[in-house]
């Protein structure tokens, strides 16, 4: 079980900081008015275990912060991902199997 929970950690690290980048990377081709990276992908990045590079990357650049899906839609998948998490880590996976 440590070793699962070594590279889930990895993983949150490392998918966080892509999303993170995608945000900011996002905001300067906005500035720029140059191709963007759709609203679909930063979505499923948050999804996929980025919320919280996600939600660091709205707030430090002001970005999509009016978007009601990014401004209400990520913070509850951070809530979402918090509460799985700590149901798995206190004992819930052993319940389910």
């Amino acid at each position: 079980m440590n070793t699962f929970i070594y590279y889930s950690v990895l993983y949150l690290i490392a998918i966080n900081l892509i999303t993170f980048f995608f945000f900011r990377n996002d905001k300067k081709r906005s500035k720029k008015e140059a191709w963007r990276i759709p609203e679909k992908t930063l979505m499923g990045l948050c999804l996929i275990g980025g919320s919280i590079g996600g939600l660091l990357g709205m707030r430090l650049f002001h970005h999509k912060t009016k978007h009601f899906l990014f401004a209400w839609g990520i913070p509850i998948i951070l809530i979402l991902q918090i509460g799985l998490s700590l149901f798995l880590l206190l004992g819930g996976l052993n319940q389910l199997f």
